[in-house]
């Protein structure tokens, strides 16, 4: 059963995203490969940050790790030591304690020389807030001074996009492209009514950039996943709260 929204689904931002994440990451690989051959090879390629999110956070992104946290509070008994009754405390709040997360990425290898021509990031929640968004920033840097370009997939609404620019307009989503010494980043800005695009990626010159088609990718791993079993698109979908754009777009509780 494919999902309701043309483009990005805003209820796949929620406890599905890790899932998401890793088979968008692989299926964007598969499309690409075919293209590369036989000169360039793409890698899935992992590294792991901690979060350090807050609960509610916590419940939205890792609804088994609440589970676990909710499940070890309910074993603390206090058992008092003298007849001496003691003053409950007003408020108590949960230890977060931090998760590691995995985030795949893919890079564009030129199989000679094994060196990185491109990267393809799809942007986490954790890239997108402190102290994991300054990290994640000076690695762009390092890969722009390095002359890898890099696409940057950013399909979550919560948090800080890594770049911003005045001209950008308020959207959902974000698409970036920057080419290697060329200064300048195509965008691609998207309300939750578009279709996702399909774009360039570009290769070591004179190479044609090969192209990859984001909403293909992830209407097909919607449909492999069988995502619509997970969701329910009666409630609102995961926060933050939809603009009145958006919500005209959306199709909950229909």
């Amino acid at each position: 059963m494919p999902s309701r929204f043309p483009g990005m689904d805003p209820y796949l931002e929620s406890g599905l995203w890790q899932d998401v994440h890793n088979a968008l990451a692989s299926k964007l690989r598969a499309l690409l490969v075919p293209q590369l051959r036989p000169k360039y090879a793409a890698r899935l390629e992992v590294y792991v940050v901690e979060e350090t999110s807050t609960e509610s956070e916590i419940g939205i992104l890792y609804p088994d790790v609440e589970v676990l946290q909710l499940r070890n509070r309910d074993k603390i008994k206090l058992s008092p030591s003298s007849n001496i009754a003691t003053t409950p405390a007003p408020l108590t709040l949960p230890v977060i304690q931090p998760i590691q997360v995995r985030i795949p990425n893919i890079e564009i290898r030129d199989v000679a020389s094994n060196t990185v021509v491109s990267c393809i990031e799809i942007l986490s929640p954790v890239n997108k807030r402190e102290p994991n968004l300054s990290e994640y920033r000076k690695k762009r840097q390092r890969l722009y001074n390095a002359n890898v370009h890099l696409i940057e997939i950013d399909l979550v609404r919560r948090g800080t996009r890594p770049f911003n620019h005045p001209r950008i307009p308020d959207v959902s989503y974000l698409i970036t492209l920057t080419r290697s010494g060329s200064g300048v980043i195509e965008l691609w800005p998207l309300k939750l009514q578009d279709t996702l695009p399909i774009i360039p990626v570009p290769l070591k010159e004179p190479d044609a950039d090969a192209v990859l088609d984001i909403q293909n990718a992830l209407s097909t791993i919607y449909d492999e996943a069988g995502y619509d079993l997970s969701i329910d698109y009666h409630q609102l979908p995961p926060p933050p709260t939809l603009s009145q754009a958006d919500k005209g777009a959306s199709t909950f509780g229909r």
